[in-house]
């Protein structure tokens, strides 16, 4: 699974490096112990219905998705990732993956691997280049019923986003079962396309992606307590000291 991550890059660098056309925000807030329920950034497409026009968007989003007929807030805390094997399937994802994909911009994540005596490692993991990793994700639409109004009756509109993860191929598979699936620059503009909304059209997108190439690097436990942040929590730990 990937339940926290780290983006720490600015406005300027998410807009170059996934060629946002708009950005609804203004500067970002960097994080390095994203966590479930946190706002994250998307990358989305919408076609504009009149001339037919794509445009890439950089929006914020709350992690853990809420289904549109959701009766809370709450469900999105369960939802913050979803198997790619199953996601045509489930009812919670499977219309949010014909219409609304997204991509979750990320410098990397953690995962814990665990050890013989019970005891867990955590493991940060990232590009061979540290560039920015784009993790494939749907979002979704939910009205808040606590925040009813005159100009809302309804109440307000919630925009939550959930990433997807797959069994990890055998070099990962040694610190984890699984990955995020994270797309490749050239395989992003077909993701995020609304128009590719039949599900054998997805399913093909999903079997394109290839594994990742990440590199793993072992780092304090602090990164374990959502109350810690900052870029210690990503600084390698010390190599232990040799015996004379």
């Amino acid at each position: 699974m990937c339940g926290r991550f780290v983006i720490a890059g600015n406005r300027a660098d998410l807009i170059d490096a996934f060629e946002v056309d708009e950005a609804v925000e203004d500067e970002l807030r960097p994080s390095w112990n994203v966590a479930p329920t946190d706002t994250v950034r998307l990358v989305v497409e919408r076609l504009d219905p009149h001339t037919g026009e794509l445009t890439r968007r950089l929006e914020p989003a709350r992690w853990g998705l809420i289904p549109s007929w959701a009766k809370s807030a709450s469900v999105g805390s369960r939802m913050i990732n979803a198997r790619s094997e199953t996601l045509l399937e489930k009812p919670s994802f499977r219309a949010a993956a014909l219409k609304r994909r997204a991509i979750v911009p990320a410098d990397g994540y953690y995962e814990w691997r665990k050890n013989d005596d019970g005891s867990k490692t955590p493991i940060y993991l990232h590009g061979p280049d540290g560039s920015l990793l784009g993790f494939a994700g749907l979002y979704e639409f939910w009205r808040d019923p606590a925040t009813t109004s005159p100009e809302h009756p309804q109440g307000e509109w919630v925009v939550s986003c959930t990433i997807i993860t797959r069994p990890a191929s055998d070099a990962l598979g040694e610190i984890h079962d699984r990955t995020p699936v994270i797309l490749p620059p050239d395989l992003r503009g077909d993701w995020l396309d609304p128009r590719n909304d039949s599900r054998p059209a997805v399913q093909e997108l999903l079997d394109a992606i290839p594994d990742p190439h990440l590199v793993p690097r072992l780092v304090g436990k602090r990164v374990g307590s959502v109350r810690n942040d900052g870029p210690d929590l990503i600084e390698p730990l010390p190599e232990p000291a040799s015996e004379a």
